[in-house]
């Protein structure tokens, strides 16, 4: 086999070596089996970047993440970093990463796992099946809008400002994502912002429909605000298959919908660019919890999200159904087996470590592959 698929891997602080060493065994099972075969490179990223080479992500790692076909990325962040000015906290360099890789559509599905449904707050009967995808557009809005900043006033107040800011080919581009996305699954997307309040919402909102009329008719197009779309999320969260939103509100949303699943440590997402003249994207694939520093080196940590975007990796930037849906069965399989990381215990089922969650998932892999 050639090893034509470039990864660079990007393990980060806290738990993100944790997980990541077990995503790497993964896919040295899949070079032993001979069914796909990567060249992968590591690199720092985050706090244990900026303590060797003074920047949350240096320049060379940068060059690397932009020749890679992907980048796998663990978690950034802890206190022993809190107090590092503004521009230097890890978390800037995976906002670097995001910027200058293009990622504009970030992907977080919330899918519950049958064997999961006591873990989470919600009614069996409301999430029992569920399978929702949110599109968050990633690299405009609030966080990245301009004026920003802290001021202080000639009355000596204080006075913080961030600008949301969107244009046309912004919100086109992540809602011609959205709907493609639809294409492949149930057909319906849900269009979420704040049209009466917010100006930027009311663009988002005209230029999703227009794009929805010129190009995209067969598909089911709702439009609903952010605060209603929370509530729908834990009131019915079955009546939505893809949800597309700004920068801020996927951020919030995203995290809601997490929860209906029962854990942080089961979510993976997807943060890809636009396609060039080959079909290819830029992409950066990690789980959705954080680097979670008080159980990092305890052999702890739900290494499942991980694996996880280390399926949506094969399904999204390399096109391998067949591979993805292996490991997401393994995980399944694994979990109806009954063991258990902290975070997701339950009753009658087994309190496994970190490094016993992958023994388990190479197990299950073994019997499918």
């Amino acid at each position: 086999m050639s090893a034509n698929k470039k990864l660079l891997i990007l393990a980060g602080d806290g738990i993100g070596p944790e997980v990541m060493h077990q995503v790497e065994r993964v896919i040295e099972w899949f070079d032993r089996k001979r069914l796909v075969r990567f060249d992968t490179s590591e690199a720092l990223v985050g706090g244990c970047a900026y303590d060797v080479e003074g920047a949350p992500v240096s320049d060379a790692t940068m060059a690397k993440a932009q020749d890679a076909d992907a980048v796998l990325f663990g978690a950034v962040g802890g206190p022993k970093w809190e107090s590092l000015p503004f521009a230097m906290r890890p978390e800037r360099g995976l906002l670097r990463l995001r910027k200058e890789l293009g990622l504009f559509a970030n992907l977080r599905p919330a899918v519950v796992f049958e064997p999961l449904l006591g873990a989470s707050t919600l009614k069996p009967e409301v999430i029992s099946g569920l399978d929702i995808m949110i599109l968050r557009e990633l690299t405009g809005g609030v966080y990245f809008g301009e004026p920003r900043g802290v001021a202080t006033l000639p009355d000596g107040q204080r006075r913080g400002v961030n600008t949301q800011v969107y244009t046309t080919s912004e919100i086109v581009r992540v809602g011609r994502v959205a709907f493609e996305l639809a294409r492949k699954r149930r057909n319906k997307v849900c269009s979420v912002e704040k049209a009466n309040v917010m100006e930027s919402g009311e663009l988002w909102r005209e230029e999703i429909q227009k794009l929805h009329d010129a190009e995209y008719q067969d598909v089911e197009l709702h439009h609903m605000y952010a605060d209603n779309c929370a509530m729908q999320l834990v009131r019915n969260p079955k009546q939505f298959d893809v949800i597309v939103t700004d920068n801020l509100f996927g951020d919030i949303l995203s995290d809601c919908a997490a929860m209906l699943t029962g854990s942080l440590g089961m979510l993976p997402s997807a943060s890809l660019g636009a396609a060039d003249s080959t079909g290819q994207r830029k992409a950066l694939y990690e789980p959705v919890h954080g680097s979670a520093p008080d159980i990092a080196g305890k052999d702890m940590a739900n290494p499942l999200a991980s694996v996880l975007s280390f399926a949506m990796m094969l399904r999204y930037s390399f096109d391998m159904t067949e591979q993805a849906d292996m490991v997401e069965q393994a995980v399944k399989n694994a979990l109806a087996l009954g063991v258990r990381t902290s975070d997701i215990l339950q009753a009658n089922t087994a309190r496994v470590s970190t490094s016993v969650m992958g023994d388990t998932l190479l197990r299950e892999l073994d019997k499918l592959g």
